[in-house]
């Protein structure tokens, strides 16, 4: 089982480095230059040369990888010089760090990863948006996968146990209709229903996040209502989906020669479905709602952004509005990261839970 586990996560280092490898070169090679939009525009020589200074832009294509690797590794070089030209994270001094060994005029240290500085938000690094924000979107996925599930697995038992009935084929054509609507366009259509059309009833606004301020600017106040709307427009994907995985695995299931004996025996109804075909019949449907939980981190993008969500996702848009790139690259990477490590953790479930899995 260790040289399982060793191995997933060598995978996933792999994986990790292709991803920051892929999202460095592909924003690099985008038209504009940081150093200009960092300055609004402004045509200063010496600013700007000082700031491609410091951001390691007068350096080769290669040397500024080497320098990003630098900047996202825990354990990283730090350059002892004050006047050094390689850029790091530690001499801006906003990291706390701790010192490995020293190298001749460079120091091993271990710190957290810098994502960088935000080019328009003067002064505020990627790491504290991320951590302003990234909140408020698991918060957003938790609650939208938590109604996906319970709802799915009820409407599911109910296809399952009504079936070839209009109820049953009536579930079966509004989840197939659920799964193939995109996200952005039943955003639309609920937010315009029932925060729009529905407003004077349901009392829910079209836009708002988790906490709002009050009309003195005095202070945040929690408004859960408007969790609401984002949560179900979220959640309706997964939702058919495991309305139907629900369905078919629990069909059968039901048609399996135990459930048959179990009858014979003089069990209900009641106590076969929940003690027995139920338990058994719901291993797709968690397998699904891992993957899916790790999907919706990262497509709550333009949920966030038409509901006015504050999260990580509205935060992608807006910064890729401005070509703010330091937040749209540490974004992709924290969400390619969260992917990655739930990866990891449902294969190393899978294989504490069936050792054929283990197996190569």
């Amino acid at each position: 089982m260790g040289k399982y586990i060793v191995n997933k996560l060598f995978y996933g280092l792999h994986t990790l480095l292709g991803v920051v490898t892929v999202v460095f070169f592909l924003f690099t090679i985008l038209p504009g230059d940081p150093a200009r939009m960092m300055l609004d525009q402004k045509e200063d020589p010496e600013q700007l040369a000082l700031i491609r200074k410091n951001l390691g832009l007068d350096q080769p294509i290669l040397t500024q990888y080497f320098y990003y690797l630098n900047d996202l590794s825990p354990i990283s070089i730090h350059q002892n010089q004050p006047d050094s030209d390689h850029y790091t994270a530690l001499n801006s001094g906003k990291y706390d760090y701790k010192k490995i060994m020293k190298l001749g005029n460079q120091t091993l240290v271990l710190k957290t990863p810098y994502l960088r500085t935000s080019f328009q938000k003067q002064g505020k690094t990627v790491n504290t948006i991320i951590a302003e924000t990234l909140p408020n979107t698991i918060v957003l996925a938790v609650s939208a996968i938590t109604i996906a599930t319970i709802i799915g697995i009820v409407l599911g038992i109910i296809s399952a146990l009504l079936k070839d009935s209009f109820i049953d084929r009536l579930l079966l054509v509004v989840t197939s209709f659920g799964m193939s609507i995109p996200s952005f366009f039943s955003a639309i259509i609920i937010a315009y229903i029932f925060a729009f059309l529905l407003h004077n009833i349901t009392g829910l606004n079209m836009i708002g996040s988790l906490y709002e301020v009050d009309d003195l600017g005095e202070g945040k106040y929690l408004q859960l209502k408007n969790l609401i709307l984002p949560a179900i427009t979220l959640g309706s994907r997964p939702l058919a989906v495991f309305t139907q995985l629900t369905r078919n695995s629990l069909l059968e299931v039901l048609n399996q020669d135990y459930i048959r004996t179990a009858y014979a025996k003089g069990l209900s109804k009641k106590n076969v479905i929940i003690k027995h075909a139920l338990q058994n019949s719901l291993n797709p449907v968690v397998t699904a709602i891992s993957g899916w939980f790790a999907s919706m981190l990262a497509g709550a993008v333009f949920v966030e952004f038409i509901f006015g969500w504050n999260g990580l996702g509205k935060e992608i848009v807006n910064a890729l509005n401005a070509l703010d790139l330091p937040i749209v690259m540490g974004a992709v990477l924290t969400i390619a990261v969260m992917f990655i490590i739930i990866n990891i953790i449902i294969d190393i479930v899978y294989g504490l839970l069936d050792p054929r899995v283990r197996i190569k």
